[in-house]
């Protein structure tokens, strides 16, 4: 048909390209989601950190009281009405004595220096609970991630083993058509179909949960993807001398505080001399005079013994807590890193072993079984299938426990310890 010589030729309007561009971003969006390393994933987490106001809060209360610490006590201004009122000559208000003066106490055996490494002290605790909160922290996330990586996985199983089992259902029913098979047969079939469809939306189902929970600890939508290959072992590192790590620090400022408040109770057995100066008048003869005068606890009954003893009982505990904890730090690394070496030991053999002599009975039993001969039922199908199955769940298991056995590794060794001053940066 020929074309019309005014014809314009077509053009699309704003509004329909505004609305392809909005589709294509969005498909582009999913399409280009980016994938979530672990260290992503815990940079984001420490951001995020809605507790961290909170131990910051509890950090600035320490440094105030550091500022508060160092304050010298303050004088007394007062004054004193004397022989204004009695019985007699001492009634009458020329006779009357009036006192101003001015006290300060001397503060002695060094407690203001006391009271400052103490507050000190207190000051580095917040700053360690901080760090051993935050790093906590990073383990929950850490976690949450394997867990994410291992559901992910899971996913791909439970697609196969519907494929697997949509495929038998077929060829069941087809040698039950030719009555090569009885009827039961075909059901068992379509009944396994439909467990497997179940197991495999069960297997959606825990991914998105995963990955939501994931995403949750920075306030986000998951929006992003998780690399399989992740989930693949990685190299262990060689056994040395353990790093000290937040929680040993902590245990260390603690002693510290205690050390410091054993100075302050023997700083409190010296007793503070108050001395005083002023001016006296004389209602009598109008006259002035100048007084001084001073005071000091004689130290008799109460010289602080039992403070003392209980703040250095005190410090014992937090080194005997110290020791005990290194113990337990080492003996716990010990059992995780033998325990990885079994369960890697354990993946290495089903890759070698368990996977191949199931896939090779699968080969051989459906061989017979698509040869029609009644050697082979669906049962052995079935059965065949399955064990390749349980070798690809179980292996996933293996490489999540492997993984989680890791997490607790990193958090007894203080692995992602650095990462916490890079988030502080941000």
């Amino acid at each position: 048909m020929p074309k019309p010589q005014n014809a314009r030729p077509w053009a699309p309007s704003r509004r329909l390209l505004t609305a392809c561009a909005a589709v294509f971003a969005a498909v582009g969006f999913d399409a280009v989601a980016e994938t979530l390393s672990l260290s992503e994933a815990l940079t984001r987490a420490a951001t995020y950190d809605p507790s961290r106001p909170a131990a910051d809060a509890r950090v600035q209360a320490a440094q105030a009281g550091v500022r508060q610490a160092g304050v010298r006590p303050n004088p007394i201004l007062g004054a004193d009405l004397e022989n204004f009122a009695g019985t007699g000559d001492i009634g009458l208000a020329d006779r009357s004595e009036a006192t101003l003066y001015y006290e300060q106490t001397w503060e002695r055996g060094g407690k203001r220096e006391a009271r400052v490494d103490v507050a000190r002290a207190e000051l580095a605790v917040a700053q360690g609970r901080a760090s051993v909160r935050a790093l906590d922290l990073l383990a929950e996330v850490q976690a949450a991630w394997v867990e994410a990586l291992a559901a992910e996985a899971q996913i791909a199983v439970a697609e196969e083993r519907l494929a697997l089992a949509r495929r038998l259902e077929g060829e069941v029913e087809r040698r039950v058509r030719a009555a090569r098979d009885p009827l039961f047969s075909a059901e068992r079939a379509r009944t396994a179909t439909a467990q497997a469809r179940i197991d495999r939306d069960q297997a959606l189902a825990a991914a998105e949960q995963a990955r939501g929970l994931l995403a949750s600890y920075w306030g986000a939508g998951a929006n992003f993807e998780l690399g399989a290959s992740a989930l693949e072992p990685r190299a262990a590192a060689p056994a040395g001398t353990l790093p000290d790590t937040p929680d040993l620090r902590l245990l260390a400022m603690e002693r510290d505080l205690s050390q410091a408040r054993i100075g302050v109770e023997r700083a409190r057995a010296v007793q503070d001399p108050r001395w005083r100066a002023g001016l006296r008048h004389f209602g009598e003869s109008n006259d002035v005079a100048v007084i001084i005068g001073g005071s000091i606890p004689l130290g008799r009954n109460d010289t602080n013994q039992g403070a003392i003893a209980r703040a250095q009982a005190e410090r014992t505990a937090v080194e005997a807590d110290m020791a005990a904890a290194r113990v337990d730090r080492e003996r716990e690394v010990s059992r995780l890193t033998a325990r990885r070496a079994t369960t890697l030991a354990e993946v290495t053999r089903n890759d070698a072993e368990v996977a191949p002599s199931a896939a090779r009975a699968v080969a051989l039993v459906r061989d017979g079984f698509n040869r029609g001969g009644g050697a082979f039922t669906y049962l052995e199908v079935a059965d065949a299938q399955r064990a390749v199955i349980e070798a690809k769940a179980r292996r996933i298991e293996l490489l999540k426990r492997f993984h989680l056995d890791g997490v607790r590794l990193d958090r007894l060794t203080g692995r992602h310890a650095a990462l916490l001053a890079s988030a502080e940066i941000r």
